[in-house]
């Protein structure tokens, strides 16, 4: 019974991860910048990957500790991996694309802050 539980959290599971996955290559293709690109893959890439961990721990004899370890890895890493991403970008001065409005651009026109 258990069993049969862990592999249909395994499979929903699977399946789940792998069509965020998907929609965060999608994203990744189709989106116009650096910026939007980053968030995509950025967010739903970590869910993509939590969710296929959390089938690692359902099947695999890896211990709940080492998956909840791995997992709250990516919840860390992945966020601050894609800040440091899109601020080197800004920094380096990528512009964006199809911008409404740039909060940042009117920040440092106020200031003169030019860094």
């Amino acid at each position: 019974m258990l069993s049969t539980i862990l592999y249909s959290v395994a499979i929903l599971s699977v399946i789940v991860g792998t069509l965020f996955s998907i929609v965060g290559v999608l994203g990744y293709i189709r989106l116009p910048d650096v910026y939007t690109r980053l968030h995509a893959v950025s967010k739903v890439g970590v869910f993509g990957v939590v969710l296929l961990l959390i089938t690692a721990v359902a099947v695999t004899p890896l211990t709940i500790g080492k998956g909840l370890i791995l997992i709250a890895f990516m919840l860390i890493t992945g966020p601050v991996t894609s800040h440091a991403l899109a601020s080197a970008a800004y920094r380096v001065g990528i512009p964006v694309q199809q911008a409404i409005r740039d909060d940042l651009q009117e920040r440092h026109s106020i200031t003169g802050d030019d860094r």
